[in-house]
């Protein structure tokens, strides 16, 4: 009985330990499956990680690179409007000279305008000095030909004088003109006979001419 009992917990040993064998196999196989697994995932993981990490370095770049673009396009855009701000200035200011110009283009035509009136006027102005001129010629001829006979009448009338004073310088003369007087009436003289005499006519508005001598 008792050989019985050891053969068969020899037989049970021995399945047990085939069972056991068996089962650490497995479990080898499979830790080394696992292991294998692990391993595969862990390379697996490790480039995972290293894509994320180069693609967090990339998108670190883009950020960069966004954040640059945005700063320049913000000094650009900031740029543009003081651009913007200077152009709008100067086009007022420009507004304004055109307003200045147009204001003192006006100015300028009314002074044109007067002046060109000036001008008309002093035109006028100066044909009728140039008229004057002609006719104070004129008169200066006719004075300087009234002014001739006038001195050759003074001449003779002088001339005529000193010959009547001669004569009345002798006593006999003046005794014979005397008796003349006594018995020849002599008209009195009137102002028109006495310019006859200097062969000047008078006028109707007392203007004196002198006229030529026959």
């Amino acid at each position: 009985m008792k050989t019985y009992l050891t053969i068969v917990l020899g037989g049970i040993s021995a399945v047990l330990a085939i069972i056991l064998f068996t089962t650490k196999h497995a479990d080898n196989a499979q830790m080394a499956a696992d292991a294998a697994s692990i391993v595969d995932f862990s390379n697996r993981l490790d480039t995972a990680e290293l894509h994320v990490s180069e693609r967090n370095g990339a998108l670190l770049m883009l950020s960069n690179t966004l954040a640059e673009t945005t700063q320049t396009l913000s000094n650009q855009l900031t740029a543009a409007q003081a651009t913007l701000a200077q152009n709008a200035e100067q086009l007022t200011k420009l507004n304004q000279q055109v307003v200045a110009a147009t204001a003192e283009n006006q100015a300028l035509s009314g002074r044109v305008t007067e002046l060109t009136n000036q001008v008309v006027g002093l035109t006028g102005q100066l044909a009728q000095s140039q008229a004057n001129l002609v006719q104070t010629k004129q008169d200066l001829a006719q004075l300087h030909q009234d002014y001739a006979l006038l001195d050759n009448r003074l001449r003779r009338d002088v001339a005529e004088r000193v010959v009547v004073e001669r004569k009345f310088d002798t006593y006999a003369e003046v005794q014979a003109q005397a008796e003349k007087l006594k018995t020849t009436a002599v008209e009195w003289p009137t102002p028109e006979s006495v310019y006859k005499c200097l062969d000047v006519e008078v006028g109707w508005n007392g203007v004196a001419h002198v006229i030529s001598p026959n």
